[in-house]
């Protein structure tokens, strides 16, 4: 069972303690091509976001659904240019760069079930300097003789090219409010912009 963000209030989230963790790809959501201001300047940048549980890190949210993996994501510019952070993050978790024909087109839907260590840390909020969030801040293999556990979460990828509403209302709010300032989700929104008029009968020519 996958633990989804809700906005009905409660105890504030507890952050994962920092430190290394077996972890495991589980998530990917295209979020799709949108406008940030990196230091100051507007870029349009294509975002994925993947989540990783961590299948030793068992909490109970809800007793209905008994213990559960913590989870985190991370967001990427869906880029394999060699300065990029996402080939950057892979070059690490694989223990080798990518040949250029490799990082031509490299489908990281490949990641989904695939272990690693995530190496977690605090950092304070640009908002607020008192609150504190999680960050990954380094991927890499699994070490020898080490096993991660079994699957947990199911998996869970969405999409632009077979779109999943269904899984789309399940994510949290800031996600899928990013999502619908995408050009592919509005995209989909938009009505056929070639589609052919219908014909009145009673026109005079």
């Amino acid at each position: 069972m996958a633990i989804t963000a809700t906005n009905t209030g409660g105890a504030p989230r507890q952050l994962i303690p920092a430190g290394n963790y077996i972890a495991r790809c589980y998530r990917m959501i295209e979020i799709g091509t949108v406008d940030e201001i990196i230091l100051g300047e507007k870029k349009t940048l294509h975002k994925v976001r993947i989540g990783w549980e961590l299948p030793t890190e068992l909490r109970v949210f809800k007793e209905e659904y008994g213990e559960q993996p913590l989870v985190i994501d991370k967001e990427y510019t869906l880029s394999m240019n060699e300065k990029s952070a996402l080939r950057a993050a892979l070059k690490s978790w694989r223990g080798k760069d990518f040949t250029e024909d490799e990082a031509k087109a490299f489908d990281i839907t490949k990641l989904i079930g695939v272990p690693c260590m995530l190496n977690i840390i605090h950092k304070p909020s640009k908002k607020d300097p008192n609150k504190h969030y999680e960050e990954i801040a380094g991927i890499t293999p699994m070490p020898k003789g080490v096993t991660c556990p079994e699957a947990i979460n199911p998996v869970f990828v969405l999409s632009y090219d077979d779109f999943d509403y269904v899984k789309f209302d399940s994510l949290p709010d800031f996600i899928k409010d990013k999502m619908k300032g995408s050009v592919e989700y509005q995209k989909m929104q938009a009505p056929a912009e070639n589609s052919i008029p219908e014909v009145d009968d009673d026109m005079p020519f």
